[in-house]
């Protein structure tokens, strides 16, 4: 073997040079054991080198150690950094419908925890009856002979190899062990170089959504595009099945739900979910990134209906900006997946952070837009005033005066009709200047029609679509500030049932005074009330309507969908 130009007089094959030290001590090792299996074992170690993409690593790894070793089972579980239990799973002959009927892949409880506990290479005769072990669960293929070994990564534990049931009945021995054991080292090598590439294949994708969701943002485009934008990239990068985005609304003690993409999505979309009791409300009050490892069963989660069947690892990130939170971010993933670790979790903060301040600035962007508007209304307010009104006023005085020069009393009665009108002309459009030059600062002190446009606005993320707004009459000087509180408390509640029960894809508000008597009349072309549904809000607007001594209704027209009309008396100060 010596004379064979092939390999180095020490019967090691010569592409091992380019292996590390420690890997070729390794090698060494085998060949004085077991000469035979130097040639098997080095194309092992190939195979699993091959590749950049860590999960086929991980895989190629299972398998490989499998056949080196001839065991019925493999698995390779990932360490959770800085924590002591398993964040991934990688098992090599279980089947599918065997993996099904075991469930949840394990954690690092027993025998596999005792290799977290103590990375040491592990044999045993039977794992059932050492004192570790738990036992296994009711669908679980039986096994007893057993070897483990940790593999490392640097210096770092980065998960171990665990192999259970040697062929033919027997143990495993001091061959397997050494075997596997290079394996291992060969293993940490593969991992560092595919997590090197992982993790600057990342870096790039999280650069570039970043770079689309600010684009996005700042080119004036519709924010609910943008927000999905940031949770379609999200889950992308992260291999996530389930895309939450949640805002908190402006008390900041609820957080609604506007954006949600994947495995049940629906169950999410609209929620208006408490700050205690909802996983993102926890995320809220902490200020930093929160991982759960099942969600479905997190003790956090004590609010809202249920809707986390099937989902396990969860995380969920704040978007923070000027030290304000803006929204929660959060991924899952199904009760089979991966948990999320800490290193996927620190470019995902960093990207939220970043969506978070790209809304900052597309909100001030539209607030000097808004500026620019105003100033607008402002001019035109001082127009309508000081030439339409004064016009109109003028022309009305004129007919007056021309009624008692005219016989015919068709034609003074017209004149007289003609002249009411232009009074009642005058009067919309000082109602609509109050409306325009409304600029207060303070939500509270403003007036109805500008909190009602804004409320309006607000529904936008949520439904999809912009309803049409009609506002008639002196809002702004015949609604007393009490019943304006109760009208925009109304609204808002309406326009949130549209969101999470209507399905609609248009909607139209009216608010009108006139004669003494408020209107509010909220209509969609969605699916209709039902008979099922939950009625609670609709009481409480009811209860609204009473107290202040006027009604609600809530009709079905003939074309569909749905209209409230909420109906109260105005006292003209």
């Amino acid at each position: 073997m010596a004379d064979d130009p092939g390999r180095y007089g020490d019967g090691v094959p010569e592409r091992e040079g380019v292996l590390p030290e420690e890997l070729r001590a390794q090698l060494g090792a085998v060949q004085d054991g077991n000469p035979e299996s130097v040639q098997s074992l080095l194309q092992a170690v190939l195979s699993v080198g091959r590749g950049l993409d860590l999960p086929q690593v991980l895989r190629r790894i299972v398998e490989a150690a499998v056949v080196l070793v001839d065991a019925e089972y493999g698995a390779l579980g990932v360490v959770e950094e800085g924590d002591m239990r398993l964040s991934q799973f990688v098992t090599v002959g279980v089947d599918r419908d065997q993996a099904a009927a075991i469930g949840h892949l394990p954690r690092g409880h027993g025998i596999l925890g005792e290799l977290i506990r103590h990375p040491e290479p592990l044999r045993l005769s039977d794992l059932t009856s050492h004192p570790a072990s738990y036992g296994f669960p009711s669908d679980h293929p039986p096994m007893h002979s057993f070897l483990g070994v940790p593999i490392r990564v640097r210096d770092d534990v980065f998960g171990n190899l665990y192999l259970t049931e040697k062929r033919g009945g027997g143990d495993f021995d001091d061959d397997d062990e050494t075997v596997l054991s290079t394996l291992a080292v060969a293993a940490g090598v593969a991992i560092e170089n595919a997590r090197l590439y992982e993790t600057a294949r990342d870096r790039q994708s999280w650069l570039r959504a970043n770079a689309e969701v600010v684009a996005e943002l700042l080119s004036g485009a519709d924010e609910t595009q943008a927000l999905r934008l940031i949770v379609d990239r999200a889950r992308h990068i992260l291999a996530a099945d389930l895309g939450v985005l949640a805002l908190p609304d402006r008390g900041g003690t609820q957080l609604r739900v506007a954006l949600a993409d994947g495995v049940d999505a629906d169950a999410h979309r609209g929620l208006l979910l408490p700050r205690e009791g909802s996983f993102a409300g926890a995320v809220l009050r902490a200020g930093k990134p929160l991982i759960s490892a099942d969600v479905e069963h997190d003790p956090r989660i004590t609010a809202g209906p249920p809707r986390w069947a099937g989902l396990g690892p969860a995380v969920a990130v704040p978007m923070i900006a000027s030290e304000e939170v803006r929204g929660v971010l959060l991924l899952a993933r199904l009760s089979s997946g991966a948990l999320f670790t800490r290193a996927e979790t620190a470019p995902l903060e960093t990207f939220a952070a970043q969506a978070a301040l790209a809304m900052e600035l597309a909100g001030r962007r539209r607030a000097s837009e808004q500026m620019s508007v105003l100033e607008d209304r402002d001019r035109i307010a001082r127009d309508l005033h000081d030439l339409a009104i004064q016009r109109l006023f003028a022309t009305g005085m004129t007919l007056q005066s021309v009624v008692r020069f005219v016989d015919h009393p068709g034609a003074q009665e017209r004149l007289l009709r003609a002249v009411d009108d232009l009074d009642e002309t005058i009067k919309i459009i000082r109602s609509t200047i109050f409306g325009l030059r409304v600029q207060e600062a303070g939500r509270s002190k403003r007036r109805l029609r500008s909190r009602a446009t804004d409320t309006v606005q607000q529904a936008v993320r949520s439904l999809g679509f912009t309803p049409s707004l009609r506002m008639e009459g002196l809002l702004d000087t015949d609604v007393p500030p009490e019943t304006a509180e109760h009208v925009v408390a109304v609204l808002a509640e309406a326009l949130s049932n549209v969101t999470r029960h209507a399905h609609a894809t248009s909607a139209s508000v009216s608010l009108v005074v006139r004669g003494g008597t408020l209107t509010l009349s909220v209509s969609d072309n969605g699916v209709g009330i039902g008979t099922s549904r939950r009625r609670s809000g609709l009481g409480n607007l009811a209860k609204r309507a009473h107290g202040l001594g006027g009604t609600m209704t809530v009709e079905a027209p003939d074309d569909g969908g749905t209209r409230l009309v909420w109906t109260v008396p105005v006292v003209p100060r």
